[in-house]
C-alpha cells in the first residue's frame, strides 16, 4: 500500500500569501481614496461653475402656464399662490389640481380664484387605474394649459424675486426643452439636518450639475419635481407625465428620456430665490427620501449599496492599511467636499461638518426602508399606496 505523504505550505508560499492579500487591500484603500478625492472634484465643479439664471428680458413676455398639484395642502396652498402673485412677471395663468384632498385646500384655493382670474381650480374626478397621483394631476393639468411655457411648481415650495421671469428666460437662451431646479431646503429640527442633506450630498458628489445642460450622456441627468419648467411644444410631443405614468420618482425618469430622445435639459441648485421644506420631521424625511434614493443610481440596487458601503465603512480601510499621512489627508477630504456641498446647497456648514457622519448612518437606514418597500412592493405616500 503506498502512503501519500503529507505536506505542509512552506513559510515562502505563507508569506507570498500575505504578501498577495496585503496587495489587494492596499487596491480596495487606494480605490475609496481616490472615489473620495472624485467626489471632492465634482462637488468642486459645482461651487465654481454654478449656473445662475439670466437677467430678465423685458421684451420676451410669453405666456407661462404656472401648474400646481396639491393634495391635502391647506398648509402651503395658501403661501405659494401670493409668491406666484408676487412675482413681477405678470403675464400667467395658475392652475391647481385639487387631488381629492381631504382638508381645505379647494376652499382656499376657490378664494383666491374669486379675487385673481389668473388662478383657476381643477377638481380631480377619481383616480384612474394604471396612474400614480401626481402623475395623473401634472398631466391633467397640462391638458388644460394655455401657456408657451409650462412651470410645475410643488405646493410647499416658496417662491420670490423673479424666479419665473429669470428661468424662461435660461430655457430660451439656452433652448432647453426642460429647466428644473433643485430649491434651497428648509430644516427646522435636527431630525430632518440627519436626513435632506443626503439627497445633495448625492447629487453633488457624483453630478457636476453644468454637465447636465452640456454633455448628451443619458446617465448625466437629474430633476426635481418641486420645480420643473418645460418648454410647451416639447412638453406637448413627448406627454412625459403620460409616458411615466406608473413612474415613482417621475422627475428622474423624464429628465432621463428626455436626454435619450435628445432634448436639452438644465438643473440648478442653490438658487436664492426659490426655497422649500421638503419634509417635517425625522419620520417624514425618512420615508420621502427613500421614495427616490434608488433612483439616485439609475435605480441599481448594487450602486446604491456600493456608494453608501464605500462612503461610509471606506475610511476604516485607508485607517488600517494606507499610512497614517494619508488617513488624514483622507479625513480633510471629507472634510472640505461637505465645506463645498453644504456652499453649493446654501445650507449651514458646521451642522453638516457636525453630523456628517450621522448622515451617512442615516442614510443607510433610507436604503434599507427602500430596499424593503421594493421588496413588499408597498409605499405610502399622503394617503394613498404608490
Amino acid at each position: 500500500m503506498r502512503y501519500r505523504k503529507h505536506t505542509t505550505p512552506s513559510t515562502g508560499n505563507v508569506f507570498n500569501n500575505k504578501k498577495k492579500r496585503k496587495f489587494n487591500m492596499s487596491i480596495v484603500a487606494w480605490f475609496i481614496f481616490g472615489f473620495a478625492v472624485l467626489q471632492l472634484v465634482v462637488a468642486l465643479v459645482n461651487v465654481l461653475f454654478r449656473q445662475a439664471l439670466p437677467q430678465p428680458d423685458p421684451d420676451f413676455q410669453p405666456l407661462v402656464s404656472v401648474m400646481i398639484p396639491a393634495r391635502n395642502e391647506e398648509q402651503n396652498i395658501g403661501q405659494i399662490l401670493k409668491d406666484v402673485q408676487g412675482q413681477s412677471y405678470k403675464n400667467i395663468e395658475v392652475l391647481v389640481f385639487n387631488d381629492q384632498s381631504e382638508d381645505q385646500t379647494a376652499a382656499i384655493v376657490e378664494d383666491f380664484a374669486a379675487a385673481d382670474e389668473r388662478i383657476k381650480l381643477i377638481n380631480s374626478e377619481g383616480l384612474p387605474e394604471g396612474w400614480l397621483g401626481k402623475n395623473h394631476a401634472c398631466y391633467r393639468l397640462a391638458q388644460k394649459a394655455k401657456g408657451d411655457y409650462y412651470l410645475f411648481l410643488d405646493a410647499d415650495v416658496r417662491v420670490s424675486g423673479n424666479i419665473v421671469h429669470q428661468a424662461i428666460g435660461m430655457v430660451r437662451k439656452h433652448q432647453l426643452g426642460l429647466l428644473t431646479i433643485f430649491p434651497r431646503q428648509m430644516m427646522n429640527t435636527w431630525g430632518e439636518w440627519l436626513v435632506v442633506p443626503s439627497m445633495n450630498y448625492i447629487l453633488l458628489t457624483l453630478l457636476p450639475l453644468v454637465m447636465i445642460r452640456l454633455s448628451n450622456f443619458e446617465s448625466i441627468s437629474a430633476a426635481n419635481g418641486q420645480f420643473m419648467l418645460f418648454d410647451a411644444q416639447t412638453y406637448r410631443q413627448q406627454e412625459p407625465h403620460l409616458k411615466h405614468r406608473m413612474t415613482r420618482v417621475e422627475d428622474i425618469s423624464i429628465a432621463r428620456s428626455f436626454k435619450k430622445a435628445g432634448i436639452k435639459i438644465g438643473c440648478l441648485t442653490g438658487t436664492n430665490d426659490i426655497r422649500c421644506r421638503m419634509y417635517s420631521g425625522f419620520n417624514n424625511a425618512l420615508q420621502g427620501l427613500s421614495r427616490s434614493v434608488i433612483m439616485f443610481f439609475g435605480n441599481s440596487i448594487f450602486m446604491t449599496l456600493l456608494f453608501w458601503t464605500v462612503s461610509t465603512l471606506g475610511f476604516l480601510f485607508v485607517w488600517f492599511v494606507l499610512p497614517p499621512g494619508s488617513f488624514v489627508m483622507y479625513v480633510l477630504i471629507l472634510l472640505f467636499t461637505r465645506v463645498f456641498i453644504s456652499f453649493a446647497s446654501q445650507q449651514n456648514i458646521l451642522k453638516n461638518l457636525l453630523l456628517g457622519f450621522f448622515q451617512k448612518w442615516v442614510l443607510g437606514y433610507v436604503i434599507f426602508i427602500a430596499l424593503r418597500s421594493q421588496l413588499q412592493s408597498t409605499f405610502e405616500w399622503k394617503g394613498r399606496q404608490v
